[in-house]
């Protein structure tokens, strides 16, 4: 298998399918076909072997040999992460759009049709779709919305993107297709060694497009693994996942947005969403020594002030206004906790 290197130039590429590898021997050729069975010639499918410790990348050659000269492969010395071979494959790409597509997910039929006749018709900085969760576990799941705002329409608004991200807060970066253009400066990467890498990225890509187009189908069947649902947290899973708007929340501060009322209260909500989360995981740790729990409990309450463009008692009423009563209650017996920790 080649190392990484990038792939030949291909002018006619519109778009480039990225798929990090690692253990997905199961998985793997059934996202490869859902590809394939829809691409034109003017897509490429690069899949980066992380050293994987199963016959991954057997898998990987086995498809190559089944669509000779379309898929690129890729491969790491050693394990680096997900976030790293993301960032390797932005750099090996050449299609002029991006997708990220989880290995051991699917394409829905007629993905990639509609994607193309979009581009061809809008030419948007980005795309957004919806997904399945699959299998589905519960009725409500077989569709989940990736954005909330205006739909099937070329919109040049930012400030709007900004508040449908936030207030849906889905940050997957296979639900969001991009310009590779907009990749290029040095801030936009996956960042390295961190956990819930996608909304540290996808937000601050969010802060660079300047027109959007949301597509409420789902494109992306987006497998639920049982474990996934009961995995461990940890103290560094939950800072975290807290500190996933920290550089957002920073580059915000240096546009014009932070004065829109609208992204002040999404950005303020979606914070406050996450500070209810980060709780609630953190009370399902069992061994943690009290002392390092008060300590979490603070520093989490600090990474809500520093995010937030209101504080509590502006988003409390910011709530009530809107009649948001449940979500008001549980964010102030949220902070109270806080306070009295």
């Amino acid at each position: 298998m080649p190392s990484v290197s990038p792939s030949p130039a291909a002018p006619s590429l519109w778009l480039s399918i990225l798929i990090p590898v690692y253990n997905v021997e199961a998985y793997l050729a059934e996202c490869v076909e859902s590809i394939m069975q829809q691409a034109d010639e003017g897509v490429e499918i690069l899949l980066l072997d992380d050293c994987s410790t199963d016959s991954s990348a057997t898998v990987m050659q086995e498809l190559e040999t089944r669509w000779p000269g379309r898929l690129h492969l890729l491969r790491h010395s050693h394990n680096q992460g997900i976030s790293v071979a993301r960032n390797t494959m932005i750099e090996a790409a050449q299609g002029e759009y991006l997708w990220f597509l989880d290995s051991d997910d699917k394409l829905l039929s007629g993905a990639i049709p509609s994607l193309r006749a979009i581009i061809q018709q809008h030419h948007p900085d980005m795309v957004l779709c919806d997904f399945q969760v699959w299998p589905s576990l519960r009725r409500r799941e077989l569709h989940r919305s990736s954005f909330l705002g205006p739909a099937r329409t070329c919109s040049n608004d930012t400030g709007k993107l900004l508040c449908g991200l936030l207030l849906q807060g889905q940050w997957h970066a296979w639900s969001k297709i991009s310009r590779r253009e907009l990749w290029k400066i040095p801030e936009l990467k996956f960042p390295v060694g961190k956990y819930y890498e996608d909304i540290a990225t996808m937000s601050i890509l969010g802060l660079r497009t300047r027109s959007f187009y949301y597509e409420p189908t789902p494109w992306v069947a987006y497998r639920q693994h049982p474990e996934s649902i009961t995995a461990s947290f940890t103290p560094r899973k939950i800072e975290d996942y807290s500190q996933g708007l920290d550089q957002f929340s920073r580059q915000l501060r240096a546009t014009s947005y932070i004065h829109d009322p609208d992204i002040q209260f999404a950005l303020a909500n979606r914070t406050a969403q996450t500070l209810i989360s980060a709780m609630g995981f953190l009370s399902r740790l069992t061994l943690i020594e009290p002392s390092d729990r008060v300590a979490l409990v603070h520093t989490l309450g600090q990474h809500f002030m520093a995010h937030s463009p209101l504080d509590p008692q502006a988003l409390s009423r910011a709530y009530l206004v809107r009649f948001w009563w449940k979500r008001r209650s549980r964010f102030l017996r949220c902070w109270q906790e806080i306070e009295h920790s």
